[in-house]
């Protein structure tokens, strides 16, 4: 069976592709795929704090993701749309200016056309990560 992949990808502050993690099955969440290999856990020990997107929220204190609306309210539990504070927004803002260059590693990698158009195991889709990130990182 065939299936698309998920690739988490570690840069630096000025965009360059640090590190690519094995390929995981396409259907694993961001939170949870970035568990698997223990990100978290190695940006902990290492000092370091990431920024990633709303996906992340969970993932791990060094891990830091934008505030979102809640999608529940918490006494009734059903869905609902609240709106962020100014400050909140703000945040966000700022946020995003810090994720802006570390997304250029993801464009990278999706810019080499044998990573977009995966549709094997992951075992096999690590072997062209691997590949790929070795020539990015070479170049």
């Amino acid at each position: 069976m065939s299936t698309g992949v998920n690739v988490q990808v570690l840069a630096d502050p000025a965009g360059r592709l640090i590190w690519a993690s094995p390929a995981l099955p396409g259907a694993r969440l961001d939170a949870g795929a970035a568990a698997e290999p223990g990100i978290g856990k190695a940006l902990g020990a290492a000092g370091v704090t990431a920024f990633a997107d709303s996906a992340y929220h969970g993932a791990g204190p060094t891990i830091r993701a934008p505030h979102r609306r809640l999608r529940r309210d918490p006494n009734t539990h059903l869905f609902t749309r609240r709106e962020l504070s100014a400050g909140q927004r703000a945040a966000n803002q700022a946020h995003s200016a810090v994720r802006a260059p570390g997304e250029r590693a993801n464009a990278q990698l999706k810019t080499w056309r044998v990573l977009r158009k995966i549709r094997s195991s992951p075992s096999a889709a690590s072997i062209l990560v691997n590949a790929v990130q070795t020539m990015i990182l070479n170049s």
